[in-house]
């Protein structure tokens, strides 16, 4: 067997154990699908720490346990949650600006606070989606849509460009990916919306599955390709190993972190719906 191949088979066995646990977890709802969520927040963002800031300091402790409560925090009403999220972000730019205000290096402290507070919420927000999602209306129904328009997309756009590519999507960024597989990853998230509306949830309208899994089908990659760029930047082949064949948690769900947000404002201002 290659290495292509084993890594394969190294990232389907992953898959099929987490997905089981994800699902069931999210299918609990509430304390259980806002602890998974939590959970994996901190770890996003003690991954971008380590990135961009090779170890993990003080403040950006507070910003790993500040990207683990976001997610809890849609256990709330909306309006409180809306504020508890607002004043979260308030009290941590503050903290981490007066941080290095005070430990320096001062030449790099802008730097690094942009880092600390985007690291904060790069995972969290995306996550906080999922949360949030998990409490609309058919809410199940729509956590599982952000997984489906990533994870299809993810699957279709793999074997597409694997057997398919030609022609590079963007070589400086992600030298593997093509355009070949861009469009079949997004067939990919349109497809896996209708098997999930024709087989799981007939709630979904043609609509949202022509909707998302476009979108998804754009964002999607989008996402992928902007954590490729803070790789490349610093120098890092993975994100983390965390899962075994997908490296960190930011390499399994950049996608999702952008899919999530988009499902999260379409099921709120065009399907008018609320928690």
């Amino acid at each position: 067997m290659n290495e292509k191949n084993k890594n394969l088979v190294i990232r389907t066995v992953s898959a099929l154990t987490l997905l089981p646990l994800v699902i069931f977890l999210l299918f609990k709802g509430g304390l259980y699908s806002a602890a998974l969520l939590s959970v994996a927040a901190a770890i996003c963002a003690s991954e971008y720490y380590l990135i961009t800031q090779k170890t993990l300091s003080p403040a950006a402790w507070v910003g790993i346990v500040l990207a683990g409560v976001l997610p809890v925090l849609t256990l709330k009403e909306p309006e409180r949650t809306g504020a508890g999220a607002f004043w979260i972000l308030v009290f941590y730019l503050i903290f981490a600006f007066t941080y290095h205000l005070i430990r320096g290096p001062l030449q790099d402290a802008p730097m690094r606070v942009a880092h600390l507070v985007t690291g904060m919420l790069y995972g969290s927000v995306g996550l906080t989606s999922v949360a949030a999602l998990r409490l609309m209306p058919d809410g199940m129904a729509w956590s599982i849509s952000a997984l489906v328009i990533t994870w299809s997309n993810d699957t279709s756009a793999y074997f597409a460009g694997r057997f398919l590519g030609r022609h590079k999507l963007y070589p400086e960024v992600s030298p593997n990916k093509t355009w070949e597989g861009f469009f079949g990853g997004m067939l990919g998230s349109v497809v896996g919306m209708f098997i999930t509306r024709g087989f799981f949830y007939p709630m979904l309208t043609v609509t949202d599955c022509l909707v998302l899994g476009i979108f998804g089908g754009i964002l999607g990659p989008i996402g992928d390709l902007c954590e490729s760029m803070l790789k490349r930047a610093y120098g890092v082949k993975d994100s983390g190993v965390a899962i075994p064949g997908h490296g960190g948690i930011l390499d399994r769900i950049d996608a999702l972190l952008f899919n999530a947000p988009l499902v999260f404002v379409y099921v709120t201002f065009i399907r008018g719906l609320l928690p």
